[in-house]
């Protein structure tokens, strides 16, 4: 499943600790014994054990509906066309810069009034803080009102810092799953459907 922090695994393993020892009391309550506390709490980690497959399996459908593993594997330049499609499927115009020499950008998105200049990053570990100081720069080389970093990974803890105090907007793996699923379900649409 996805990376998680260590504050969100805390969470989730009191959360699991307090469905079991609920269901350990429930089980004492209900018979007034210890082996009743313990098939309680036997079901209660019955249940608990249910739920993370189901979870699992899940994210398993739903990383084979956003194409995940393709992403993963893809050149840094094939991610970045990618990329490019899924923002042309939220109505951004897309112009891509050349593969040297791009200022900090790789993408420059336009609609409307907005202008964003785009770093794309495909990785296979966390993003670090180079990405965010190659895009700022981009932002007054190419006119641009915003800034974005995508990547089919997660950040570092110190990128997010840097882009948070220079209103730079870091879109990671969960979201670039949700466009994907979004670019995937609008191509399913039927044509007559699609034009109403």
């Amino acid at each position: 499943m996805r990376n998680r922090t260590k504050k969100e695994q805390k969470v989730i393993d009191e959360a699991i600790g307090l469905v079991i020892l609920l269901a350990g009391v429930a089980g004492w309550y209900g018979t007034g014994n210890i082996k009743g506390a313990g098939i309680g709490a036997g079901i209660g980690f019955a249940v608990v054990i249910a739920i993370t497959i189901w979870r699992s399996v899940r994210f398993s459908k739903r990383m084979k509906r956003s194409g995940i593993a393709e992403i993963d594997q893809m050149t840094g330049r094939q991610f970045e066309e990618y990329v490019g499609i899924l923002f042309k499927n939220q109505g951004y115009g897309v112009t891509y810069t050349p593969t040297t020499g791009d200022f900090g950008a790789d993408l420059i998105l336009k609609k409307g009034n907005e202008v964003v200049v785009v770093q794309a990053k495909r990785y296979k570990q966390s993003v670090g803080i180079k990405a965010v100081q190659e895009v700022i720069p981009a932002i007054k080389m190419y006119n641009a009102n915003a800034a974005w970093v995508i990547t089919n990974s997660t950040y570092t803890k110190q990128v997010r810092e840097l882009a948070k105090r220079n209103r730079v907007r870091m879109i990671d793996r969960d979201e670039l799953i949700r466009m994907s699923i979004e670019l995937k379900n609008s191509e399913d649409v039927p044509v007559k459907q699609a034009a109403r």
